[in-house]
């Protein structure tokens, strides 16, 4: 086997009993960065000598005897999303090209604490803002599995990285599914977790009701480590949960323990909407359940059909006052020989901003504008009590449910660009999860006729992660959907 196929844990492992050096691991993940990423595009930044640097002081306390993190000397990726002491955070935005944090996000921070070594930030939709990645100001980034289709969005970049080899682990942000969708069309594992479990503070915000860090693993094991080092109480977040309200759990100690008494809920008519190939992968797994003994479960969610309308307005009305800050005058772009204060404002904006973004701004905008908040505003934060309710009732009668990621497979580059509607129906499956604060996970669970990967999503309760990784745990250890190596990625390599 060679050092790229091992898992986080299996190199952290390796690592620690001096098996394999921090060097060696690192060296070989940028080289292969070096190779692939020109094709497959994941990365906006690497930050070589300093990755190099932080794994040759992992090996050098490991050499000393002196204890070492959780991820001692891992090669990681972050989304540029994500606050960054060093290198630029960028947000894959023209606007932000050229800023440089001055401090690193909470997220990161305990990475680095853990001995984890940072190879770069990873590309994605401007702002979040998109399903497919294709929204980037600055980079393409395509499927390690067919370089003509989208990697997903708007955590693109990280799953692409962690599909492709090019790191062990990354983190991503997941407003209405940017970590479990784009986790589905790469086939690996991506966590949304509860909201208020991970610190937002150095996440640059987009919805900052609906925004949640989380991890893309090749494995649920490595995924829930990765959880176990990012989780807990910031200070610095008013809206990170206290520990004694929700204690960070060991979630690797039971993983291997199958759930006694498993209750799976489906919504099949809900689920009707996908296509063929994803609906029988779907059904395979949750049939793979019940072969082990879980109970299945009809679930009523009556109102998800309004998840998309209720999200649309609650995300695109909390991005307009977010991006209100990128005014060309604090920092990011600034337009040239500007007539005046009104012209810095609107022309830097005009030339920074992609497409997307602009016009989520002016969906938000109207929808917070006197004379339509009642309408539309206050009208969605009711559907999403709604919804938020329907979960708590099915949950009364499983312990998760179980659904696609998404409606498709990964689609073609250009395919919805040009038809936003179509594009953001992409996140049906995903939506809900976020409007109601509950974690959800992507999980492999097959591939359709051309060759992608099928994700299936497990929703969980409030703060029930590690219940909700254990039960991933039992569909991976049953499949081998998760040992599977993209093609293209080979054909690149050879």
């Amino acid at each position: 086997m060679s050092l790229d196929e091992l898992t986080a844990i299996e190199l952290r492992n390796e690592i620690v009993a001096k098996r394999i050096g921090s060097v060696e691991a690192t060296r070989a993940i940028l080289d292969r960065i070096e190779r692939i990423d020109p094709t497959v595009g994941a990365y906006l930044s690497v930050f070589r000598d300093r990755a190099i640097q932080a794994a040759e002081a992992v090996d050098r306390r490991i050499a000393a005897g002196e204890t070492v993190g959780l991820l001692a000397g891992v090669p990681v990726a972050v989304k540029d999303v994500m606050c960054t002491s060093f290198g630029a955070t960028t947000c894959g935005s023209r606007i932000l090209e050229d800023f440089h944090a001055p401090y690193d996000a909470t997220a990161v921070r305990k990475l680095l604490t853990a001995d984890a070594v940072v190879l770069g930030k990873t590309n994605m939709d401007e702002f979040a803002m998109g399903s497919s990645t294709e929204n980037s100001g600055l980079k393409r980034t395509v499927n390690p599995w067919d370089t003509s289709r989208v990697p997903g969005g708007s955590s693109g970049g990280s799953a692409a990285a962690v599909a492709a080899r090019m790191c062990f682990a990354a983190l991503g942000s997941d407003t209405g599914g940017s970590i479990r969708q784009p986790a589905s069309f790469c086939g690996v594992v991506g966590l949304k977790p509860t909201y208020g479990r991970i610190s937002r503070y150095g996440l640059v915000a987009y919805g900052s009701s609906l925004d949640q860090i989380g991890p893309f693993g090749r494995t649920v094991a490595d995924t829930a480590l990765m959880l176990k080092v990012i989780a807990g109480h910031d200070p610095a977040d008013s809206t990170s949960v206290a520990e004694d309200v929700a204690p960070v759990e060991d979630y690797l100690a039971k993983l291997d323990e199958p759930v006694e008494g498993l209750r799976i809920g489906v919504a099949s008519a809900f689920n009707a909407g996908a296509d063929p190939a994803v609906r029988q992968a779907v059904d395979q797994a949750v049939d793979g359940y019940r072969g082990a003994g879980a109970q299945v479960v009809e679930v009523a969610m009556p109102h998800l059909d309004y998840a998309i309308a209720a999200y649309y307005v609650i995300a695109t009305a909390e991005a307009s006052s977010n991006l209100a800050r990128y005014d060309g005058v604090h920092y990011g772009h600034r337009t040239k020989n500007p007539a005046d204060y009104v012209e810095v404002y609107s022309k830097s904006r005009e030339e920074a901003f992609g497409q997307e973004v602009k016009r989520r701004i002016m969906l938000g905008t109207y929808a917070l504008s006197s004379g339509y908040y009642d309408a539309y505003y206050l009208k969605a934060l009711k559907v999403r009590n709604l919804i938020r309710g329907d979960f708590v009732k099915a949950f009364e009668w499983c312990d998760c449910i179980a659904m696609p990621v998404a409606p498709t497979t990964a689609f073609k580059l250009g395919e919805k660009v040009d038809d936003p509607l179509k594009m953001y129906l992409s996140d049906i499956y995903t939506i809900a999860v976020n409007l109601a604060g509950v974690p959800g996970i992507s999980v492999p669970c097959g591939f359709d006729d051309a060759g992608l990967p099928i994700g299936l999503q497990l929703i969980g309760p409030a703060f029930s992660e590690t219940k909700l990784l254990r039960i991933a745990r039992m569909h991976e250890a049953r499949t081998d959907w998760h040992t599977r190596r993209p093609v293209a990625v080979g054909q690149i390599t050879a």
